[in-house]
């Protein structure tokens, strides 16, 4: 799937909410998203920066998005019945959602985090994607081919000193799929994860400020693995945990 290519009308119709749709990968999804025929919500915590991406998409002449501010750290059951009302009012149905906003925490050893910090990261890492893919469950059973997709990590597969809060979230979210994964086998909802790697990402340059972010991949460069998992060419993939890098 590095390689795979999206034709124009790959996500034609298709209706994707994205979370964290302001910046990083969730940005270029969300315009990558409607550049092949995809009307996406845009979902995210800071409104001028769905502001931003909304104008971006509306003047390159894609379909028209939607933009829902909303901080995951502080939303409530509501708040997620409210979204998927909303959606079922708007659109009828959904044909994707990218859980792609996340927080890193504090680097630093398990014996010296703090429980603030850890209880938000997994609030937003683990809880808010749990209350949201549950909530919009419902909307997305309209769809004939609906697609879940989770940001995994590689700290969620291995685990690495240092990273604490940030790699038991992605140990849960890689969980987290799987068992829904098995759950929803015989419906038209599938389930997966990404892991983005090494990206030229904010977050990424908070964790290693010192790295050369010229030898990274670019948002751009992942959009191969995201456009596949949320095209119905992967109607079949599911349960599954893709890198959207290859391994040198």
């Amino acid at each position: 799937m590095y390689t795979y290519q999206a034709t124009e009308n790959t996500l034609k119709d298709k209706v994707i909410l994205i979370t964290g749709a302001g910046d990083g990968i969730g940005r270029v999804a969300a315009i990558t998203y409607a550049k092949h025929g995809a009307t996406v919500i845009l979902l995210g915590k800071t409104t001028n920066k769905l502001e931003c991406v909304y104008d971006e998409i509306v003047n390159a002449g894609y379909p028209q998005p939607a933009i829902v501010p909303m901080d995951l750290k502080g939303a409530t059951k509501q708040n997620y019945r409210d979204l998927a009302a909303t959606i079922e009012s708007q659109f009828g149905r959904l044909d994707g959602l990218l859980n792609n906003a996340g927080i890193l925490g504090s680097l630093g050893p398990l014996e010296h985090f703090c429980s603030s910090t850890f209880e938000n990261v997994i609030k937003v890492n683990v809880t808010a994607q749990a209350m949201i893919t549950k909530a919009l469950f419902p909307v997305m059973r309209k769809s004939k081919s609906a697609s879940v997709v989770f940001t995994s990590s590689g700290v969620g597969r291995k685990g690495r000193e240092f990273w604490g809060p940030y790699a038991i979230s992605k140990f849960a979210v890689e969980g987290m799929m799987q068992t829904w994964a098995c759950e929803v086998e015989k419906t038209p909802i599938r389930v997966n994860c990404i892991n983005p790697g090494a990206t030229r990402t904010s977050m990424r340059a908070s964790a290693f400020p010192g790295e050369d972010r010229d030898l990274l991949a670019t948002p751009e460069d992942l959009m191969p693995t995201y456009l596949y998992l949320m095209s119905d060419d992967s109607k079949n993939i599911n349960g599954q945990s893709l890198d959207a890098q290859s391994k040198k």
